[in-house]
């Protein structure tokens, strides 16, 4: 017997001994826990977790960036049972983009200023939290909020673009930075970045933002390991005077006009965020941005198709090389990026299984692409337009009369906040609908014709702050109003299956999955789960803020959990609202049965139209001015707009506004983001503001 024993004890030992890492490894959430599960994800990886999709490892959950889950533990019959299991503050009160990635229950998602939170999906903690420490008084030099779409996760390693540019690796397993390097090419310019990288093939790639300062687009590939820098492609083609980087540049110069000088005022394209992979056919796609200026006369008089805005570049990721282009917006004149994201899906046309390219971007039109050579398709607008009557078998637009007059105010549908704009929209295989958020914010745009790079054009949006627009936006009041709704539509007939109308425009982007749910979160402080197949509310809860960002949903330990990470903002949201909440940033996650109480939510502080504050009348034109100039995009209308993430000034204190001077110069609030104006305005300048902040609140107080 006692051989026995010890027989049994001796085994007993060696087992434990050989099981000790594994019984280390498996504390879910230590150290060693995230390494080994961040440090499987590679290509093969996400390929594979495509099949099954329990975790949510990139962006778009997987390289077709389809944002379809096959999870069906949560499905059309049981969502109205779903319930938050936890909620965490990302501590943030600025515009939250993000969707989190999530491998093994271990969550990673940003927050305004680009700081990355790593969380415990099993518990709801707080595992590590990186700050790049992004300067505050740089957050003008970004049109559209201070804000950052999400990270990649590659070999143990989480990586985060940040808002002034720089690109940096983490460890996924304690936060500490590995590396970093600087994506931007010239520190004079306001580039700035708030995409998602993206990793194909052990390259992080990454494009910039900036189009409206000025700059010259580019899209970068690194080395997922050292951060070297492996190549570059530019959107648009430089100095014709100087060397071209390849013959694509060479092939795109012919359709500018040097006349215009365009290289000045960069060009624009700038690949702020869409990206999409097919591993099968080696390529990559790209959607470029809009032109620098806007104004097509001032930064090619001759016209022409101004390669390669507003277009879909496929591109070899191994080198960096043009393989082909489509051009969804030949000679863009207003704002009509191609940036919002893309899907590539396999779709049965003429009973013909085609390779395709879905795209819905701001001009109006979803276009179905033939992703193996870039051919066009078909082409159908989702919502009224009227700077186009549709496209040519060549895919071409038909533009219409109104499109290119410039010498007036016109009302240009959709405006440059777009039909679509970055809030990413899912397609369903199962169902063959594409869902996606559409909306309609009119604007009035005009030529200015006095424009000249970097001169603070009067009445020029932000001209004081580095806009180059050469538009006047808003000289005579747009006739349409404002919507927003939830679309799914049909590739295959173009058109639409059914419709959901919200409160307004800039609502969250999509989520769909095998069960038959769409979420979607909402500008007024809803998160909602809808029928894929007919789009009848099965469920909602409130959020306390509006939603702009995507959901995510995922399987940990056999549970499937949906999150979606909630904070109101974009350039929308700066200055707008539709909701009476305001919250911190905040990531709620929701299961089957959960029973967690939500945070308590916060009335939104408007207070009183200010009144009392001495000034002169005659300064009210050029007070005008100066505000469109420095800070309406910023504050909206004052006593007008309500705010969003940013005050209106029209309801602020008395003493603030009589004290502007205090407030513009010396950096008083540069913490939140606020620029200083020492040298770029006067004590002059500050007083007519505020003429023009308190008359326009006199002129609208009721009699």
């Amino acid at each position: 017997m006692k051989r026995c024993a010890l027989a049994s004890l001796t085994t007993f030992v060696l087992a434990a001994a050989a099981c000790g890492p594994l019984l280390a490894q498996s504390a879910k959430g230590s150290p060693e826990h995230i390494r080994a599960a961040t440090a499987r994800i590679d290509g093969r990886a996400i390929q594979a977790n495509a099949a099954t999709t329990r975790d949510w490892p990139s962006y778009g959950l997987d390289y077709a960036e389809t944002r379809f889950s096959r999870l069906k533990q949560i499905d059309a019959g049981n969502v109205k049972d779903l319930g938050l299991v936890w909620s965490y503050d990302l501590q943030s009160n600025r515009g939250v983009e993000a969707t989190p990635v999530v491998v093994d229950g271990i969550m990673f998602v940003t927050a305004s200023w680009s700081i990355v939170h790593a969380i415990d999906v099993r518990t709801g903690k707080r595992l590590w939290v990186y700050d790049p420490k992004v300067s505050k008084a740089d957050g003008y030099k970004g049109c559209c909020d201070v804000v950052n779409r999400g990270v990649a996760v590659w070999k143990g390693k989480v990586f985060v673009a940040a808002y002034d540019g720089r690109l940096i690796a983490l460890d996924a397993a304690t936060g500490n930075r590995a590396w970093e390097v600087d994506t931007i090419i010239d520190r004079k310019f306001s580039y700035t970045i708030t995409g998602a990288p993206r990793v194909f093939k052990g390259k992080v790639i990454i494009g910039n933002g900036g189009a409206e300062y000025g700059v010259r687009g580019y899209i970068t590939a690194y080395d997922a390991e050292s951060g070297k820098q492996l190549w570059r492609w530019f959107t648009v083609p430089g100095d014709p005077n100087k060397p071209f980087e390849d013959a694509s540049m060479a092939k795109a110069a012919k359709t500018w006009d040097p006349a215009g000088r365009w290289w000045e005022a960069g060009g624009g394209g700038t690949a702020w965020d869409t990206m999409a992979f097919d591993p099968a056919l080696n390529l990559m796609y790209v959607g470029t941005g809009n032109g620098s200026p806007w104004a097509q006369k001032k930064r090619s008089p001759a016209g022409g198709d101004n390669l390669y805005l507003a277009s879909i570049v496929a591109l070899n990721p191994d080198t960096g090389k043009y393989v082909w282009h489509y051009q969804e917006t030949p000679g863009d004149n207003w704002d009509f990026t191609s940036t919002q994201p893309m899907i590539l899906a396999d779709i049965t046309l003429k009973g013909q299984k085609r390779k395709v390219i879905l795209h819905a971007p701001k001009n109006g039109f979803f276009f179905v692409i033939d992703r193996t050579n870039g051919r066009f398709i078909s082409a159908q607008n989702f919502v009224e337009v009227n700077w186009a009557k549709g496209y040519d078998k060549n895919g071409r637009p038909i533009e219409s009369d109104i499109a290119r007059v410039a010498d007036r105010p016109r009302e240009i549908i959709p405006s440059a906040f777009g039909a679509r704009n970055w809030h990413p929209m899912s397609y369903s295989p199962a169902t063959g609908l594409a869902y996606m958020p559409v909306q309609g914010v009119p604007l009035t745009l005009m030529d200015n014709k006095e424009w000249k790079f970097n001169a603070n054009a009067t009445f020029e949006p932000h001209g004081g702050l580095g806009w180059n627009l050469a538009t006047i936006v808003n000289a005579e009041p747009p006739k349409s109003k404002p919507y927003g709704r939830l679309v799914a539509w049909d590739p295959v007939k173009q058109a639409a299956a059914w419709t959901v109308e919200h409160v307004g425009p800039w609502n969250g982007g999509t989520l769909v999955t095998a069960g038959n749910v769409v979420f979607q979160g909402t500008a007024d402080g809803r998160f909602v789960a809808y029928d894929a197949r007919n789009g009848s509310k099965l469920w909602e809860t409130p959020t306390g803020t509006g939603v702009v960002a995507a959901p995510a949903t995922y399987e940990v330990d056999g549970k499937q959990y949906v999150s979606v990470a909630v904070g109101w903002g974009g350039v929308y949201g700066l200055a707008a609202r539709h909701t009476d909440r305001a919250g911190p940033g905040t990531v709620y996650t929701f299961a089957i049965g959960g029973t967690a109480k939500r945070p308590d939510f916060v009335e939104y502080r408007l207070g009183q139209l200010l009144q009392g504050v001495p000034y002169d009348a005659k300064h009210v034109p050029a007070g005008t001015a100066l505000y469109v100039q420095n800070c309406a995009f910023c504050h909206g209308v004052p006593g007008v707009d309500r705010g969003g993430n940013i005050p209106n000034l029209g309801y602020s204190a008395r003493d603030v506004i009589a004290n502007l001077d205090k407030v513009l110069f010396g950096g008083a609030l540069k913490d939140k983001g606020m620029p200083d104006f020492t040298g770029k305005l006067s004590a002059e300048d500050a007083d007519k503001i505020k003429a023009f902040i308190q008359g326009t609140a006199d002129a609208i107080r009721p009699k």
